[in-house]
């Protein structure tokens, strides 16, 4: 299974100090050198733009190859979500006037490529313009960090 982590899910991992919670850590490198956990450039970008614990940037820095830029084929699908008027309001217009990173997009269409598990913190809301909404729409897996873990069948 390859996950596609949200920047929502990376906060929630930044609540886990690594001098603290090695374990944990240590797991989700590995799930990193193994290629299982991965996520897009766009998510970096809105992980780098502040109010994140200095020591998830310095963790995203060293992890820079894990934030992919979007393929072709991705890029394709992108353009499926946005042609279905309802989804456009995935991009709010706040981050377009404000030319703000936006990763959703990219993380479902990574996620459908390549037959992938979002990570998101984000919970469906009827007809709301979210991630779950989306990847229900597309028949997408998502979950979120708790889910993730239990996934990987991690206890600690």
């Amino acid at each position: 299974m390859i996950y596609i982590f949200d920047t929502s899910s990376f906060r929630v991992f930044g609540n886990y100090f690594p001098q603290r919670f090695p374990t944990i850590w240590d797991s989700i490198n590995a799930l990193v050198t193994d290629g299982k956990l991965i996520s897009v450039r766009e998510v970096y970008n809105e992980l780098n733009e502040g109010g994140n614990k200095p020591f998830l940037l310095e963790w995203t820095k060293e992890n820079r190859k894990i934030f992919l830029t979007p393929t072709q084929e991705e890029m394709i699908f992108v353009r499926e979500i946005f042609l279905l008027k309802h989804f456009q309001n995935l991009v709010s217009q706040k981050q377009r006037l404000k030319g703000s990173p936006v990763a959703d997009p990219f993380i479902i269409a990574s996620a459908k490529v390549k037959n992938g598990c979002v990570v998101t913190e984000e919970t469906f809301k009827p007809n709301a313009a979210k991630i779950p909404n989306i990847c229900e729409h597309f028949k997408i897996d998502y979950t979120n960090v708790e889910g993730f873990m239990e996934k990987e069948r991690w206890e600690f």
